[in-house]
């Protein structure tokens, strides 16, 4: 394969083979033992200084100030950054000034990894930095990293903003943008929080099958692949839910997983095709039951992250304080588009479609036409957590009928900032009337619906042996995520991204 090399890249490399003829391993593979990091050292070195007079600290070259025989430069780690003081007697105290003279100033590059030693002090200006008394090249950058400048106030310039370099290289990214370490670090901070009150509610966390048979619990168009030595068809789910109901019957209480879920739908702003979601199913619960739980669950995760449940995104202020607002589904679209839909069929939905402007494929049956209108007119509405409750049977074919309103499902959706944030059910433990449901998705997918639900022959014999009253949840966590670290675009919250063939690649592995 052939690679173009620019001019920076042709010099590092000539800097690499001059390191090597000096006898310095440019990658060498004994440990270096690191005993304090950059933020450990800003924090509490004004507290506790005799503490930091034998440090060893590792991190990335960022900036170097160079002043003859000495020169300050700025190192990063995983906590930050911290100023070092490189003074050419201190480490090459003998007669050979190499070590300074010609690898730290003439092939130390920006980006390079470096180790060093030293004590921490405080200088003239008021900067706590670290005096270095030895040096150590632990990895060299053959490529250079783009260049952030960053004045005495904070403010950044030059920022690398391209969302293509970004997302394509987020090693680089998250080199040179630290918010966006931070964005990550607050994502596992969301996860540990959830995590916490489900095992401290008695749940058990779990895993189930991403190759299955049957691609089950949503409505959605799945991943295909082959199992060679089975010879059969297999899909990436879609959902988890069908193999944690399973557990359900098996008699646990109470089960969770945090998955990765596979649909091969269409990318935006809010959609990947892998993507992770948290599903729970507790049993003799109902939805009633999960709404407050899901209330507390988020309550205690906002708090957790900031201090307080009032959280900014964007220009405004979401507030995550339990009670959150409940709206039925007709009553949604009825507040937003004048129209009561309450016991329409097929056709007359099709006429109302038509009415607002709504596209409608043929193949739509009513579930997907009541959807349709509810996604398209009275979404975006809800900013501040609303739980959308009462669906039509016909958008919720896991789900047990209303107990006191025909024509209706005991399920709710959690809507904030204009999204659906979770997804949750009283669930059908009806054997009879799920194959029903099931059938009737059949007769959807005839119609040409790729995204209707296949039956589960499998799921419908657990049904039969006995399935508790469950309530169970479905919880995006990248959307979650997005909310609560203030980010419009899934991609910002997910480490890769999925990203067309990046043209370079893809011409230099032709060659």
């Amino acid at each position: 394969m052939q690679v173009n090399l620019s001019e920076q890249e042709l010099q590092r490399r000539e800097k690499l083979n001059e390191l090597k003829a000096l006898g310095i391993d440019a990658f060498p593979a004994e440990e270096f033992k690191v005993n304090a990091n950059a933020l450990d050292i800003k924090e509490n070195y004004e507290r506790d200084k005799l503490n930091y007079k034998d440090i060893s600290f590792a991190g990335r070259v960022m900036s170097v100030r160079d002043m003859g025989k000495a020169c300050f430069a700025v190192l990063q780690d995983a906590t930050g950054r911290l100023q070092i003081y490189v003074r050419r007697d201190d480490i090459c105290a003998g007669d050979d000034k190499t070590l300074y003279d010609t690898v730290w100033k003439k092939l130390i590059d920006i980006g390079d990894i470096i180790g060093v030693e030293g004590y921490v002090f405080t200088t003239k200006t008021g900067e706590i930095s670290l005096h270095v008394t030895s040096l150590k090249i632990l990895s060299k950058a053959l490529k250079p990293l783009p260049i952030v400048k960053t004045d005495e106030d904070g403010n950044s310039f030059d920022e690398v903003n391209d969302p293509e370099f970004r997302y394509r290289q987020r090693y680089v990214d998250l080199i040179i943008n630290p918010h966006v370490r931070d964005t990550f670090k607050k994502r596992t901070q969301i996860i540990q929080s959830i995590r916490s009150v489900l095992n401290n509610a008695g749940l058990m966390e779990v895993e189930t099958p991403i190759l299955q048979s049957i691609p089950g619990g949503a409505t959605a168009r799945p991943f295909i692949t082959h199992h060679n030595a089975l010879n059969m068809p297999l899909y990436l789910r879609i959902a988890n839910e069908l193999y944690l109901k399973r557990l359900i019957v098996g008699g646990f209480d109470g089960v969770y997983e945090f998955a990765k879920d596979f649909r091969n739908e269409g990318m935006d702003r809010t959609h990947n095709p892998e993507f992770t979601v948290l599903e729970f199913y507790v049993a003799y619960k109902d939805y009633n039951w999960m709404m407050q739980f899901t209330e507390k669950l988020l309550e205690k995760v906002a708090t957790d992250l900031y201090g307080t449940t009032a959280v900014k995104v964007g220009d405004k202020e979401i507030d995550f304080k339990a009670p959150f607002k409940k709206i039925s589904m007709y009553d949604a679209i009825k507040e937003h588009t004048g129209i009561n839909i309450e016991g329409m069929d097929e056709n007359q939905l099709r006429d109302v479609c038509k009415q607002l402007g709504i596209h409608a494929e043929a193949s739509m049956g009513k579930g997907k036409l009541i959807d349709e209108i509810f996604s398209e007119k009275c979404e975006a509405n809800y900013v501040q957590p609303t739980f959308i409750t009462d669906y039509p049977v016909e958008m919720s074919p896991l789900t047990k009928k209303h107990r006191s309103k025909e024509g209706l499902v005991e399920r709710f959706e959690l809507m904030i900032n204009g999204k659906e944030i979770a997804n949750a059910y009283s669930e059908l433990n009806d054997p009879i009337d799920q194959r029903e449901r099931f059938e009737e998705q059949l007769k959807l997918m005839e119609r040409g619906d790729d995204e209707a639900m296949f039956i589960d022959h499998d799921f419908l014999r657990a049904l039969e042996y006995g399935m508790p009253p469950t309530a169970g949840i479905g919880i995006g966590i990248d959307r979650l995520t997005m909310l609560l670290t203030n980010n419009a675009a899934i991609q910002e919250v997910l480490f890769f991204p999925q990203m067309r063939p990046e043209k370079t690649m893809a011409t230099n592995a032709a060659e």
